[in-house]
């Protein structure tokens, strides 16, 4: 019998993110309703994480918003984005941290790895690290469980790669 295996995973591409980043520092210099307002989006890629700094929250949340118009376009899953508080800066401006997932929380995995078993599908599920590996004999049995975790919603952005035949 040959087994057929995929990974459920979450990734976003960190090159994509860098390009809308870049995309909205231009229009940033050159929205009349944002100059001279000192608003700033800097990109961390070794702690995957976005800081957005503006003069006020009216003004952050167009900064946001530019943001999100570029990842939407360069296909950045908005899932994969957790955002924090907006936090009092130095010179009375705000800031606010936006944390970029990579890879699957523990206990997501534990979650997913739950509602496979509980669906009663002939497969194996096994978490690797920050991934979950799901085994089976039938590639028909592998497309109801890729079915089944697009249906439910984790709160994370997933994708299913790796996907091999032996």
């Amino acid at each position: 019998m040959s087994e057929n295996n995929f990974d459920i995973v979450s990734a976003v591409d960190l090159p994509e993110v860098l390009n809308a980043v870049q995309q909205s520092r231009k229009e940033l210099a050159n929205r009349f309703d944002l100059k001279g307002s000192e608003s700033t989006i800097e990109l961390n890629e070794k702690e995957s994480r976005l800081v957005l700094i503006s003069a006020n929250e009216y003004k952050l949340k167009a900064v946001h918003d530019i943001l999100h118009q570029k990842l939407v376009k360069r296909k950045v899953p908005l899932k994969a984005l957790t955002a924090g508080a907006v936090q009092a800066a130095a010179g009375s401006t705000v800031r606010q941290e936006i944390i970029i997932q990579n890879g699957i929380p523990v206990e997501k995995c534990k979650e997913i790895v739950k509602v496979i078993k509980q669906s009663k599908l002939k497969v194996q599920v096994a978490i690797q690290g920050d991934l979950v590996r799901v085994s089976a004999k039938s590639r028909d049995t592998l497309q109801d469980v890729i079915a089944l975790v697009k249906a439910k919603d984790f709160g994370i952005h997933t994708e299913f790669t790796n996907y091999r035949s032996k």
